[in-house]
């Protein structure tokens, strides 16, 4: 500002003089008033300084209005924001995606359940076959979809995913791995899985379910609830079938996703003192949740009294208000400590658990065996025709039954060894089985086991059960068009039984009391066993016939077609079938073909008929049951009849003391019997039942000191049974049927 004031002096003393002496006396007057400015500089500072400051104030004040006036749009806007945002809550769960690996159809019917309850809650729920799924494409946009991914996978044989989620086991067990994904990638991913499988697979059980877990994990998703193992096994599954360990985890899950689409954390999971919400976000490994997971399976609450923590927190809070903590007191408090953990520990083993399910109070070392047959799987079989009988048995009518009541001819079992198929009841007293073979008539519905671990009926329940429902079966027939009316009141009278409708029923542990029950109403039996059981075996009760099925020749392909469950199971074949050389009354390799499995196996046929020396050899090929996705098995496993006469011919010229004595074609089956059995040149692969009768009776009334062998109750095989005949194994006393094609045939030829 002086800088100012002095230019305009200047400028004006040197703008107005023309002349010299002007100029001269401007110069003169413009030092006077340097001089008089000079003199009052403190003067002039002060204006310059009030001047100065009224432009300062005034520019503050002009500031401050546009800084108010520019706000006021901004505070609108924010308010509508506000206003905007209770309109339209924040979203937390945008939907469920439900995630299925199945190989029956299980897993993907509780998917479907689930989806359905979701829905019911509005939230959207999605059902996902994992074979459509490309997980490399789609996964990680889970991550930020804030949707909640739930995986229902079965484990299947040796512990490997079902067909259909191969690939994406595959794929998610390799990125876990694979530094090129990072241990983030699916950092956001909110998950839960429930596994499907069988505790009696020691070593496999739900495999597929804990790996997918561990993988999620290893790549950083969130597990919202604790992994849940449903178990087939009835005896050890928490809830009592693997349908009930899905109910109780659904009830479960359903609670967790209306707390997360709440906005709600995870609630505290009883490990905390004070109860209240969990501070520890440490992630644990899924093999450190493998105790929490095991507890998360039940549809129990622990009920345990806090007190003690509360007792022991506050103790602890009183001594840290000091700021010291004298040495002496120490060892106060390290004992009030102790006694506080072992009072915690004396409760804990008093903790009661209290069933969601049923209200019932249990104590944990209470167990009751439980029944064989569950609802589900009851249900499954009574629309398969089964008649079940009690907690672990049934009866069913066989299609040759069916047909000798209209005289259309009898099973192979009427060709090879005279039964009379309409008078024959197909039962077992036990449903379990120790395999799960490829070509199972019940597509793997039944349970499964090592040993008995159920509740079990009394033999003579079961056999008169058998009988009733048997016979109420057969009078269903009367008046039907075709049915005889001389064989249906025969069929009324039983005289065979095949234990061999299905299951292993060698397993129930009064299967010697039913085999002899049957004698006594002079009813034969026929039983057959899957080679799993030895001493079973060896101390089995004599029978009219018994069987033992080999269904490969080699431990590898045994595996494959049966899918045993013992780990030791080619050592327990070989010496079941050593077992079977030890019995002196019939006994029968019965071999099924399966086309492309096990037809290739000549010589290790003959290897394993060398050490067990059956009397006879059953060679069938395989019945396609129907399609199933348990199986593999298609029509094109099914040998031709010709396949079969081939195989069996070769079979024969490689066992020196066996030659092929009968055939039934309609059955595809060949019988080669040993030649002891040829007696003058003619067969006698037929049974004397009456004489059975006589000699079982005797063995029974002696303490089982007189015994008897198959030599004693053969009888001669009629000529149209034998191997080569015109008939080919199909009586003349019956009528031949076959049914028309009632297609017309547009072929032109």
């Amino acid at each position: 500002m002086l800088i100012l004031l002095l230019t305009v002096c200047l400028v004006s003393g040197f703008g107005s003089p023309s002349d010299a002496e002007d100029r001269q006396d401007v110069q003169r007057s413009g030092g006077k008033y340097l001089v008089w400015i000079w003199t009052n500089r403190m003067f002039v500072y002060s204006a310059a300084a009030l001047v100065f400051g009224t432009w300062f104030l005034l520019k503050v004040a002009l500031k401050r209005t546009n800084s108010t006036e520019a706000a006021a749009p901004r505070d609108s806007k924010a308010a509508k924001n506000v206003s905007r945002s209770a309109k339209d809550p924040e979203v937390h769960v945008s939907g469920v995606k439900i995630f299925f690996g199945s190989q029956t159809g299980t897993a993907k019917g509780f998917a479907k359940e689930l989806s359905e309850e979701v829905q019911a809650l509005g939230t959207p729920a999605e059902v996902i076959d994992m074979k459509d799924y490309d997980p490399d494409d789609r996964l990680a946009d889970e991550c930020v979809s804030k949707s909640v991914c739930v995986f229902l996978v079965a484990t299947y044989t040796d512990g490997q995913p079902t067909e259909n989620a191969e690939w994406f086991c595959k794929w998610l067990e390799e990125a876990s791995t694979d530094f090129r994904y990072g241990k983030t990638f699916l950092q956001g991913l909110r998950y839960a899985v429930f596994g499907l499988g069988n505790s009696v697979y020691v070593g496999h059980y739900n495999t597929v379910g804990k790996n997918i877990d561990k993988w999620l994990w290893m790549l950083s998703a969130t597990r919202i609830m604790s992994r849940t193992e449903g178990d087939s096994d009835v005896v050890k599954s928490r809830n009592g079938s693997v349908q009930a360990d899905f109910q109780a985890w659904k009830l479960r899950f359903l609670s967790r996703l209306q707390a997360l689409a709440k906005g709600e954390k995870k609630s505290c999971s009883g490990n905390c003192k004070k109860g209240g919400s969990c501070k520890n976000k440490k992630k644990h490994r899924p093999d450190e949740e493998e105790k929490a997971s095991s507890h998360d399976n039940s549809s129990e609450v622990d009920l345990i009294d806090s007190s003690s923590d509360d007792d022991e927190s506050g103790f602890l809070d009183e001594k840290r208000s000091g700021s010291v903590v004298d040495v002496e007191d120490l060892g106060n408090i390290m004992s009030s400590v102790k006694k506080a953990k072992s009072k915690d520990k004396d409760e804990e083993d008093q903790v009661v658990r209290l069933s969601k399910l049923n209200g019932v109070k249990k104590m944990e070392d209470e167990e009751e065996r439980r029944e064989m047959i569950t609802p589900a799987l009851r249900e499954a079989l009574t629309k398969q025709g089964y008649k079940l009988i009690g907690s672990h048995s049934g009866v069913k009518l066989c299609r040759w039954t069916k047909s000798m009541l209209r005289g259309r001819g009898g099973c192979y079992k009427h060709t090879f060894y005279g039964i009379e198929s309409h008078r024959c009841m197909e039962t077992t007293p036990s449903l379990a089985c120790a395999n799960k073979c490829v070509f199972c008539w019940r597509h793997h519905t039944n349970p499964v086991g090592t040993e008995w671990r159920w509740k079990m009926d009394p033999a003579e329940k079961i056999l008169q059960d058998s009988l009733e429902k048997h016979q109420n079966m057969i009078r269903q027939f009367r008046g039907v068009p075709g049915v005889k009316p001389d064989r249906f009141e025969e069929g009324l009278a039983v005289r065979h039984c095949a234990l061999s409708l299905v299951g292993e029923p060698i397993m129930y542990p009064e299967i010697n009391a039913f085999v002899r029950l049957l004698h006594r109403r002079r009813i034969s039996s026929f039983l057959v066993t899957n080679a799993q059981f030895p001493e079973e075996i060896r101390s089995l009760a004599p029978v009219t016939q018994l069987y033992v099925s080999v269904d490969a020749s080699t431990k590898d392909s045994l595996k494959k077609i049966d899918r045993p469950l013992f780990k030791d199971f080619w050592p327990r074949f070989l010496d079941s079938l050593r077992a079977l050389g030890e019995k002196r009354q019939r006994t029968v390799y019965r071999l099924t073909l399966v086309k492309a499995w096990n037809v290739e196996e000549m010589q290790a046929y003959s290897e394993l008929i060398a050490l067990g020396q059956p009397d006879f050899i059953e060679v069938k090929g395989v019945t396609y049951c129907g399609e199933s996705s348990a199986s593999s098995l298609t029509m094109a496993n099914v040998p031709w009849h010709q396949e079969v006469v081939a195989f069996v011919q070769q079979l024969a010229d490689m066992l020196p003391q066996y030659e092929i004595a009968c055939e039934h074609e309609h059955s595809n089956c060949l019988l080669i019997a040993h030649t002891k059995f040829k007696v003058d040149g003619e067969w006698r692969t037929w049974i004397d039942y009456d004489r059975f009768q006589e000699l079982v009776q005797a063995h029974e009334d002696s303490g089982g000191q007189q015994s008897f062998s198959a030599l004693d109750y053969m009888a001669r095989t009629p000529s149209w049974a034998l191997f080569g005949a015109r008939e080919q194994g199909f009586d003349p006393a019956d009528t031949r049927f076959q049914r028309r094609n009632r297609t017309k045939d547009i072929s032109g030829c």
